[in-house]
This record gives structure tokens, C-alpha cells and sequence, in this order.
């Protein structure tokens, strides 16, 4: 049996909402995964508009932080079982010109690995999931600030050789939940590893030497085109330098 309701992870009073709406559903939760996040346009940050930057920080930062604290304190009342957080590219260096994204995945890595330490004698698992790069509307329909559209279209063929679907890192996070992982916290899984990287890289190569990628794709319905939408600046650089700003 499944369920599922509209929720903003941004907003705490949701959160709560929909975990009540689980447990009415279902009598108890026992495993939770903070999986909802925001990438923003691609660019310098003072060229970010405000409201973007925010709505990134809103949904990575605080909506992890809302499903965590109201997890926790369904475990801890009720007994329960397993928090996983999703990480992210920049959860362990800096990423330019995606600084909202990469700088928010680095406090959920920070936050997740204190959470496990905190409730390490609780009897809860909390976990840190990187699930690498998925073919998501995410991925293939993002933003650029103007003039940096072009800087974009390289990232195709990334998703090209590393993309995966949804299935694949949806498996790990179901081992995490499963009884494999059962008294222990803390861990942290990445999908991508140098191996898949090396393996695809030369997959892809080969696909472009017989030109048989597109037809693969035409066959089976799969789009992986790079959508860019264009993001007006919210830095105007004419303007600063005819009032003599810097």
C-alpha cells in the first residue's frame, strides 16, 4: 500500500503534516529519506537572484532540516528506525558558479554526520546517501544566468556518461534502510565510484566512435537532452559602473 501527498519541505508546519499523515496512514514510521532539493541557476552567485538563492537554501538546508527533527522525534518517541539525508556534488569541495547547490549538500553532509554521532546510543541509523548524477527533470532542465548559457552544454555529455536512473541509486537507499545496516550509523554511500567513471567514460567514447547513441536513444524513448533556461542577472554590472560602484 502507498500514499503520497503535495508537500513543501520548506515549510516545518507541512513536514509536520505529512508525517502525520503517514502515521494515520500506516500507525508508525520507520524509515525517513530527506530525498526533495533545488539545484538553482548556474552561475556567479552576486548574479543569482535573491529569491532563487533562497528558495535553494529553503528546500536543501531547511527542508532536510525539518524532515530530520520531525523523524527524530517520531523515533524517539515511538521507536524508530532509520534517517537517510541525500548529499550532493560540493559535499566535500567547493563547486563554482553553483554555490548555492554545492554549499548547501556540504552542510547536509556536516549536519548528517552530527545527527549520527548525537543519536549513535538511540538505537538510530542515520545514513548520508550520494546518489551521484540522475537522469532527473533536475538535471536535464536546468538554469544559466545570461551569458553563461553556453558553459552548459558540455554538462550533456556528462549525463551522457555518468547519468543513471533513479533505480539505480533507489536501490542503495533501500539496502540503507534495509536490515543490512540494522545497529550501526553514520555510514555514508556514494554510487558513483572510479570504476563506473572509467567504465562509462569508455562506453561513451566507443557510442560516439559508431554513432550509435542517438539511435539508442531514438529506440527507446530515452531523452537525454540538456534543456538550459535563461535566468536574467540580478547583478547589473552597466549600471554599478555608470554611478561609479565597483
Amino acid at each position: 500500500m502507498a500514499d503520497g501527498i503535495a508537500c513543501d519541505v520548506g515549510d516545518a508546519v507541512q513536514v509536520r503534516l505529512l508525517a502525520e499523515r503517514a502515521v494515520s496512514r500506516f500507525g508508525h514510521i520507520d524509515i525517513w529519506v530527506n530525498n526533495a532539493g533545488l539545484s538553482g541557476p548556474y552561475g556567479p552567485t552576486v548574479d543569482v537572484p535573491d529569491d532563487q538563492y533562497r528558495a535553494v537554501l529553503q528546500t536543501n538546508i531547511f527542508g532536510t532540516y525539518h524532515g530530520s527533527r520531525v523523524a527524530l522525534e517520531h523515533f524517539l518517541r515511538n521507536g524508530g528506525e532509520k534517517l537517510t539525508n541525500l548529499l550532493g556534488r560540493g559535499d566535500k569541495q567547493p563547486v563554482p558558479l553553483q554555490n548555492a547547490y554545492a554549499s548547501s549538500k556540504a552542510w547536509v553532509r556536516a549536519f548528517t554526520k552530527a545527527l549520527a554521532e548525537e543519536y549513535r546510543d538511540r538505537n538510530i541509523g542515520v545514513f548520508a546517501l550520494n546518489p551521484g548524477l540522475v537522469l532527473t527533470d533536475m538535471v536535464l532542465n536546468v538554469s544559466a544566468i545570461a551569458g553563461y548559457e553556453d558553459r552548459m552544454h558540455p554538462f550533456e555529455t556528462i549525463t551522457r556518461m555518468w547519468g543513471k536512473p533513479p533505480e539505480v541509486p533507489a536501490q542503495r537507499a533501500v539496502w540503507l534502510a534495509s536490515g543490512a545496516t540494522d545497529g550501526k550509523t553514520g555510514i555514508e554511500v556514494r554510487v558513483l565510484n572510479v570504476l563506473v567513471v572509467v567504465t562509462r567514460a569508455a562506453r561513451e567514447l566507443i557510442r560516439r566512435l559508431k554513432r550509435a547513441l542517438l539511435r539508442h536513444d531514438a529506440r527507446t524513448g530515452t531523452d537525454r537532452s540538456l534543456k538550459v533556461n535563461t535566468v536574467v542577472p540580478a547583478f547589473d554590472r552597466t549600471d554599478r559602473q555608470s554611478t561609479g560602484g565597483v
